[in-house]
This record gives C-alpha cells, sequence and structure tokens, in this order.
C-alpha cells in the first residue's frame, strides 16, 4: 500500500495521462483505465474474498485424500508431522493476514489523519489571510 507509487488507482497525472492514451489508442484500454482508477480499491478486497473461497474449496479436497490411500505416504508418522506442519502454516497464514489487515487500517487511518490534517491547515492559512467564508453569493 505504497502511497508514493506512480500508478495507483486514484486520480494522479500519471493514471490520468494513460486512461487519456488509452482511449486514443484502443479505447478498450482507456474504459480498464477508467475501471481502475475508479474500483482499484475495491479489487483488493475482490481478490482476498476470492482467494478464500478457492483456498477453502481446495481445502475441502486436501482434507478428503487423509482419510483415504490417496496422499497418505503410509509411514504414520511421517503423515501426522506432516498434517501438524500444514495446521501450523494454515494458523500462520490466518495470523500474518491478520497483521496485513491491522496495518491496512493503520496506514488507511494515517492517510485520513494526515488529510484533516492538511486540510486543518488550509482553512487556517486561509482564515489568516484575511479570506472568510464566501458571502454574498446568490448561486447564479
Amino acid at each position: 500500500m505504497n502511497q508514493s507509487a506512480l500508478i495507483r488507482p486514484d486520480w494522479t497525472p500519471a493514471t490520468i495521462a494513460l486512461m487519456v492514451l488509452g482511449f486514443v489508442v484502443f479505447w478498450p484500454l482507456g474504459l480498464a483505465m477508467l475501471a481502475y482508477i475508479l474500483f482499484g480499491e475495491r479489487l483488493k478486497s475482490f481478490k482476498r474474498d476470492a482467494n478464500a473461497s478457492v483456498d477453502t474449496v481446495f481445502s475441502g479436497l486436501r482434507g478428503f485424500g487423509r482419510g483415504s490411500p490417496v496422499g497418505r505416504t503410509g509411514n504414520v508418522a511421517f503423515d501426522d508431522w506432516r498434517d501438524a506442519e500444514l495446521t501450523r502454516l494454515d494458523e500462520e497464514r490466518r495470523r500474518l493476514d491478520e497483521m496485513r489487515e491491522e496495518f491496512d487500517d493503520y496506514v488507511r487511518e494515517l492517510r485520513r489523519a494526515k488529510d484533516q490534517d492538511e486540510f486543518d491547515r488550509f482553512m487556517r492559512e486561509r482564515r489568516n489571510a484575511g479570506t472568510g467564508p464566501i458571502t454574498g453569493y446568490t448561486g447564479n
């Protein structure tokens, strides 16, 4: 989640230029870039959910082979050790996924705090410059 990246799902000069260039060269490329800009943040959660569902399906298939001779080596001690290691690795993966989620939340909160700080600084400078709220605006 590196926010200094040149191409990220946001309205940056690079992504806008790539989108325009995509529309000029071949319109589906521009449309794909527009979709990335608009829905790029959602793609991460979609990928995570898709991977979790596929892992669930295949973990069920892996469990199918445990009770039958298929997937077993015949050495009970080795099979027990392998099952224990796979369980440990699954637990480690779950903990790493939780840590990644916590870090993503932390970075999101830092970004929100930074945006709030920049907005507060802008409003303070605007007040100090003598330009107050817009008055006399009629909407026409």
